[in-house]
């Protein structure tokens, strides 16, 4: 058993999880001089084949909240993740029929949110992890949890046996599943929720073009918005995109055969099926999985004397459709370090603050992140959203600063806590309805005018 994993006269910090947040959280301990250890359940990525790791992955989408944190940790990373992304200006809408699109930009400036691929990312981290010589510890199984707020150990299952570690502070950042949460809870008064959305997915591919290296405008997220359910994509570096189908369960298992799917992408999605091809939609739906969404809450996230934390998806995961799952994660690692600053360094009364400051926040950009399926899946396409939102973007151009779209304040302004833009854009949206419903009135008092006008030269004649 190792009872202290110090190399130097800093705490020693133990994390569960590689994932993106769990690494960055490493990487942002290691660099203010901790002693680190990383472990995760996994098999390092690198022994797996790369072609067969995003099969439950839905590509990334970069954006301020994110880069602010990792260039709080490293701007020379962050550098490295920007050669790395393709912009992504707007939406493009696809309409059923394959020959209309129709671009929604994101930004009141030419602001972009990033495609990056996951995998890569994942890579790059753990490279400077490994650089930075914090131990990863891969294929190790969180088993137990022992003497959380006081010594904390930290117990794994390996091939060969158990073993045991103990560290000055812990951290959780294993995912929605988190095995470290479900120890956690049961030292502590924890209130946890996780609830099943009622949608499933499936990873797609559209290849390169061998003439034009994109098959489709690369500097949008492109959207078959079908109301029930949806196909996205995004660009990825070679040329290819990741497109990802959503829908309610019941739509998937009503289809019962590969020729029954292809069928159906043919009369839904009549553009995609030609950019993804029929052999490889059968070869999707016969190998393909198809990936769960849900949504876990947990509060506090720390135990009670501030030894241990959760972080990531295993505090908050939410659904993917606001496109801020890892850039949210990103930004606790970010949160969690400025605290311990503000504490000069101490871990326990930053751990202890992070859970009420960050609360609102989480519980904000979750419900966010659930009510953008209904916008991307059926609102794009509803006249009354698109003249509400081009009443939004207008306004944000002539007002700067003192107007701001909701999206922008979410993606393109990390200044802004995402509990403090839900409160704006409420008294905004109270604004736009009340436009909306002046300038109706006025369609209807106008056409009543020029009906009557027209009622009197008729009665004339």
């Amino acid at each position: 058993m190792t009872t202290n994993q110090n190399v130097n006269d800093k705490p020693s910090i133990g994390i569960v999880g590689a994932g993106l947040v769990g690494c960055l959280a490493a990487l942002a301990f290691t660099r203010k001089g901790y002693d680190v250890n990383l472990f995760d359940l996994r098999p390092n990525p690198s022994s797996i084949d790369r072609s067969r790791r995003n099969l439950r992955s839905i590509n990334l989408a970069v954006s301020n909240r994110g880069l602010r944190a990792v260039e709080y940790v490293d701007e020379a990373l962050s550098r490295k993740i920007l050669e790395h992304v393709i912009p992504m200006q707007g939406r493009m809408v696809h309409d059923k029929t394959g020959l209309k699109q129709e671009s929604q930009l994101y930004g009141l400036h030419g602001e972009c949110i990033n495609s990056i691929d996951r995998s890569y990312l994942n890579d790059l981290l753990l490279e400077e992890l490994a650089e930075s010589g914090v131990k990863v510890y891969f294929e190790h199984k969180l088993v137990k949890l022992g003497n959380v707020d006081t010594a904390p150990t930290m117990e794994f299952a390996k091939k060969d046996g158990n073993v045991t570690f103990g560290f000055d502070y812990i951290i959780g950042a294993d995912g929605a599943h988190s095995h470290f949460r479900h120890q956690m809870q049961k030292g502590m008064r924890m209130d946890f929720s996780q609830k099943y959305i009622d949608m499933q997915y499936m990873e797609l591919y559209i290849p390169p073009d061998p003439e034009k290296k994109f098959a489709i405008d690369a500097n949008h997220l492109h959207i078959w918005p079908r109301h029930d359910f949806m196909l996205i994509a995004l660009a990825n570096e070679d040329g290819s995109f990741t497109s990802t189908f959503f829908s309610p369960w019941h739509v998937i298992e009503s289809i019962t055969s590969s020729s029954e799917f292809t069928q159906f992408f043919k009369t839904n999605f009549p553009d995609a099926y030609n950019l993804i091809g029929e052999e490889a939609l059968v070869s999707a739906f016969d190998n393909n999985p198809r990936g769960s969404l849900m949504q876990i809450s947990a509060y506090p996230y720390n135990s009670p004397h501030g030894k241990a934390i959760i972080i990531g998806d295993a505090a908050h995961s939410m659904v993917p459709f606001y496109g801020q799952g890892m850039n949210c994660g990103f930004e606790d690692v970010r949160i969690l370090m400025e605290l311990i600053e503000a504490n000069e360094g101490n871990i326990e009364k930053a751990f202890l603050a992070y859970s009420p400051q960050r609360k609102d926040d989480l519980d904000a950009i979750c419900k966010l992140a659930l009510d953008n399926y209904y916008e991307m899946s059926s609102k794009v396409t509803n006249i009354w959203y698109l003249v509400k939102k081009k009443l939004d973007y207008t306004l944000g151009s002539w007002f700067e600063n003192r107007w701001l779209p909701l999206y922008t304040m979410i993606s393109f302004r990390d200044d802004i806590p995402y509990s403090k833009a839900v409160t704006i854009e409420a008294k905004q949206s109270r604004i736009l309805n009340n436009l909306q419903i002046g300038l109706v009135g006025s369609i209807l008092v106008y056409g009543a005018v020029q009906g009557a006008r027209l009622y009197e030269k008729w009665k004339y004649r």
